[in-house]
Order: C-alpha cells, then structure tokens, then sequence
C-alpha cells in the first residue's frame, strides 16, 4: 500500500507549494487540516478532473481513486480567487467543468492544465488575468508587521481573504510543524518547548484535533496513509 507524496516549496509570492501524488492500493487517507485553498488536477481510469479545493478546520478522512496521479498547487495565505471567496471554500471544495486532457474552465475562461514543473506560470496568467487576487494587509501581517488599522479592522479582513482567524491559522499550522517535528524523530518534550505547547496533553489534543495522529503514530510511521509532507513519505 502506497500513498507518494512530492512537495516542492515555491519561490512565487502567490504560490506556497507544489505537490504531486500518486497511490497505489490506497482507498483512503487522512486529510489534515491546513490553512490554504487550491487548484487539484487528477486522472482517474483515463478521464481528467479539475477541482479548488479550500482551507480545513479539522482532520477527517478522505477517499482516495484507485491509481489516480494528481498535481495539486497550493496559494498563499491571503489570496483567493476572484469569483469564489476563500470562506465559501472552507471544509470543502468545488469541482470545475469541462475539464479535458489539456484544459480546464476557471471564471469563464479555459486555462491550460500544468504539470509540477510550471504551475507558477499558470499562476502568473491567472494573476496577471484578475483571477487570483490578494489582500496585502494580509501578508503584512503573517510577516509581523503592524498594520495601521484597529484590530478589529484587522481580523475581519483576515477573515474575508482566508476564511479563517489568525487564532485558527496559528493553531493549524502550529500543529502540522509538530507532527513533521514528531516525525523526524523530535520528542514531544522538544515539541513542546520548541512550539510554546502549554504542556504534552495540549499537544496531543492539538495533533487528534487537526492532524489525526497520536505522537506513538507520528513517531513509528504509522496509522495509515496521510496528506501531509512527513519524512516518512509511506505510512501503513
């Protein structure tokens, strides 16, 4: 049993990463929760699939196509799509039309389908297009910086780009860290401290809650398939 997972990091300020997958006698993962939307292209039985995909909240567990290869981007924190609003797309996702072997059908427009190797450029022309948008404030912030605005003002456009709080975004992405720490070979005393966990029960809470695993499954490799990029890239 087999679930690949390639993830490289992106150098686009519009783009977080780029991911194939391949499976092999995998009916199903554990789909982690994570902070940022996205465009899935997949083949399955010969026949192309196009999806936006949205934040998640919380872990749950998703099918997997039998032999499907998928190529997935994920966007930055803070951009979104034009005419799907990020908070439309949280927990769940929305499959495009008209998909073919070589395009697919975003806001009115067909678009070339990427391979791994040239998803940014894509993203440029959908940039370039109006298509992806993003609000600056709220890179500032994700960076440290202070805006000069009320608080208030703050976590509602916050919201509106991402469809979640800068609480959730923290927590979410706090608890992913922790379970590539755990699988790497970090003791959840290191965790902990490295992370600013108050102590290993609100760890262990934290990683039930949004990524589905024990510390004992992050640390041995096991628990079955998982969308997250592990050291461990196969889990049975």
């Amino acid at each position: 049993m087999e679930l690949r997972f390639e993830i490289r990091r992106s150098n686009s300020p519009w783009v977080d990463s780029v991911w194939t997958c391949t499976s092999e006698q995998v009916t199903a993962m554990t789909s982690v929760a994570g902070v940022r939307w996205g465009l899935v292209f997949w083949e399955q039985d010969g026949r192309p699939y196009a999806a936006v995909t949205g934040p998640e909240t919380r872990t749950s567990t998703a099918p997997v196509p039998e032999g499907a290869a998928f190529t997935g981007i994920d966007f930055a924190v803070g951009t979104s799509l034009r005419v799907l609003p990020t908070p439309e797309l949280v927990d769940g996702g929305v499959e495009l039309p008209d998909t073919t072997h070589r395009t697919f059908r975003l806001d009115g427009a067909r678009w070339e389908t990427p391979g791994a190797d040239d998803a940014e450029a894509l993203v440029e022309r959908l940039v370039k297009s109006g298509i992806v948008v993003r609000d600056p404030l709220v890179a500032d912030v994700l960076r440290g910086h202070e805006p000069a605005v009320s608080g208030r003002t703050v976590e509602r456009r916050f919201r509106a780009a991402t469809g979640l709080t800068r609480g959730a975004v923290r927590q979410i992405e706090r608890a992913r860290t922790a379970a590539e720490l755990l699988a790497s070979g970090d003791t959840a005393a290191d965790v902990v401290a490295k992370l600013e966990y108050f102590d290993e029960p609100h760890l262990a809470r934290a990683l039930r809650t949004y990524v589905g695993r024990t510390v004992g499954q992050l640390r041995d490799g096991i628990g079955g398939a998982i969308a997250l990029d592990l050291d461990q890239r196969l889990t049975s």
